[in-house]
């Protein structure tokens, strides 16, 4: 239902405290133990990923890694400058603004690649992990936070990471995310960052929803769909960890 047009805007301390209660409640729901429903995914995975090509596993793998090194090279993806001043309010008007920019590109270059078959499905990999990856450092920065730093990135990964890990991990990667905001700067932070669980949970997370956009005629809409939620998903893990993170700044100041 529509707000009504008179309604009077809300404050920027009620909407902290909106904004908090939300991030608290989806940081309970990351710590709940896996279901019926996550353990039955959990085998229907396993035996997707027994009848998917290898050479689909082989595209996967290397998007990932080609996302890492680009996170380690910095220079494509971290040119947004951070947003120095604002409430959290503004901030986030202007998050949302351009996580609905993604989003649609995410959808219409998904539903290019379902129309175009296997081999355009297969290049939908990399191409969304493009969108993903600069749709992140963007979001840091809004919240203020520089994606120059070498701490950024590795909090940016433990987002990723956070957003596509299944139900049996996800509190582990949280707690991992948490850590990561806490830490201080640390030059060798990357080194001790596990690539393989990194790219084998992504590739875990997508695969059964990606498989369905090689079938033909539904390829298209289904690419479409798919890429939008991936993309809605990790802006909703990265909204509210950044809202956890600035508020908890904020109270240190």
């Amino acid at each position: 239902m529509a707000k009504p047009t008179d309604a009077p805007p809300m404050t920027d301390a009620a909407y902290e405290a909106r904004a908090l209660a939300e991030a608290l409640a989806w940081r309970d729901r990351q710590l709940k133990r896996p279901g019926l429903w996550d353990k039955t995914t959990r085998a229907t995975q396993d035996h997707i990923n027994r009848v998917i090509p290898e050479r689909v596993h082989e595209i996967v793998t290397g998007a990932v890694q080609q996302m890492t090194r680009g996170l380690l090279a910095g220079s494509e993806w971290t040119t947004a400058r951070p947003l120095t001043e604002g409430a959290l309010q503004e901030r986030e008007t202007r998050v949302r603004a351009r996580v609905e920019l993604y989003r649609t590109t995410a959808s219409v270059e998904g539903g290019v690649a379902g129309a175009g078959g296997f081999l355009m499905a297969a290049a939908d990999f990399p191409a969304l992990m493009a969108i993903k990856v600069k749709m992140l450092f963007e979001i840091a920065a809004l919240y203020g936070y520089s994606g120059r730093d070498l701490k950024e990135r590795v909090i940016v990964l433990r987002i990723f990471q956070l957003a596509f890990s299944s139900a049996r991990h996800r509190p582990e990667a949280l707690a991992a995310l948490e850590a990561a905001m806490r830490a201080p700067h640390d030059p060798d932070a990357l080194k001790t960052f596990d690539w393989r669980k990194f790219q084998l949970e992504y590739r875990d997370y997508i695969d059964v929803a990606k498989l369905a956009q090689l079938l033909p005629l539904v390829g298209a809409p289904i690419g479409a769909v798919v890429n939008w939620r991936l993309t809605q998903r990790l802006a909703e893990t990265a909204m509210n960890a950044y809202r956890l993170r600035l508020l908890a700044d904020q109270d240190a100041e």
